[in-house]
């Protein structure tokens, strides 16, 4: 396994977290009931380690919103921002230094206070091999002070030969660690509701891969609304982690769901197979939502 950009050993031996943080149905659950939209992410800070930033995909936070961020979350989280889709998307990576630029002082306010983890890049779907030297060039360019991971969804990129190991070298070669996209759960039956409907529009079916390019495993399982119809995916990844996590590795772990309200479920059930397979690992952490009196309960203060 590579050995490049392995965290010190006092750092979480993995980090878990969710899409988004910010989700009105974890209200009276994973956050409070009575609590603020401000203080969610401070709650969510207290459960989970990391979250996807999907919101920078879009459009980017101005500074004072960055440093509200990294001022909300414990000690040791991480933010995994998505690139910008103007860079990914519009600019297809090429000419897009000023946008870059303009990304990492974003960034840069989260590298400074500690919380920020790899930045994602996510390729559109069309963007295949033919565009190699697109990605050789901005690769090769990206500041090495700032972690990064890369997701391709072109099914040229799976070829299990010529192009497949281009692109893993490279990845290699610039400690970019390669996400690991699993939408099998998603797809292994028919959709029970709406929200699961939507996002098998949505999302890919990308071959699996357990591929590792650097020292950070940027693992995304897709899953479904019901945990029981995700459960048997949750036990076939847990001892590939828990396999990376003894050899050094430091993995980034999201569980999705096609309804956030779930996601957190999905995460905490994740987190528990780990540890039921080495109790080293932590377990998942109480919910603050979890603390908080019932109105039966309520009513007698």
């Amino acid at each position: 396994m590579p050995q490049e950009q392995r965290e010190p050993m006092s750092s979480p031996p993995f980090r878990i977290g969710c899409p988004v943080w910010a989700c009105a149905g974890w209200l009276g659950t994973l956050y409070r009931q009575s609590s603020r939209r401000e203080s969610w992410l401070q709650q969510y800070s207290q459960v989970f380690g990391t979250v996807e930033g999907n919101s920078t995909f879009y459009g980017l936070p101005d500074d004072a919103t960055a440093r509200r961020w990294a001022a909300s979350v414990q000690p040791g989280f991480e933010f995994c921002l998505k690139l910008p889709r103007t860079i990914s998307h519009d600019l297809r990576l090429s000419s897009s230094g000023p946008q870059l630029r303009q990304f990492l002082k974003v960034a840069e306010i989260l590298r400074t206070k500690q919380v920020l983890g790899p930045t994602f890049i996510q390729l559109p779907p069309d963007f295949s091999p033919a565009e190699k030297s697109s990605i050789e060039t901005f690769v090769s360019r990206l500041p090495e002070e700032f972690p990064w991971a890369m997701e391709v969804r072109h099914h040229d990129w799976f070829d299990s030969a010529a192009e497949e190991k281009w692109l893993t070298d490279l990845l290699t070669a610039h400690c970019v660690d390669f996400v690991l996209f699993d939408s099998r759960p998603l797809f292994s039956r028919p959709p029970n509701d709406d929200s699961e409907r939507r996002a098998v529009g949505r999302k890919p079916q990308t071959p699996l891969r357990t591929t590792v390019t650097a020292g950070r495993p940027f693992l995304r399982l897709i899953c479904r609304n019901r945990l029981e119809e995700s459960e048997a995916w949750i036990r076939e990844w847990a001892p590939v982690i828990c396999d990376w996590i003894s050899h050094g590795l430091r993995p980034l772990l999201f569980t999705h769901a096609p309804d956030d309200l779930f996601a957190p479920t999905m995460a905490a059930s994740l987190q528990q197979e780990l540890h039921n397979r080495n109790n080293a690992l932590p377990v998942p952490a109480e919910w603050p939502g979890s603390r908080e009196p019932t109105r039966s309960q309520r009513s007698l203060f």
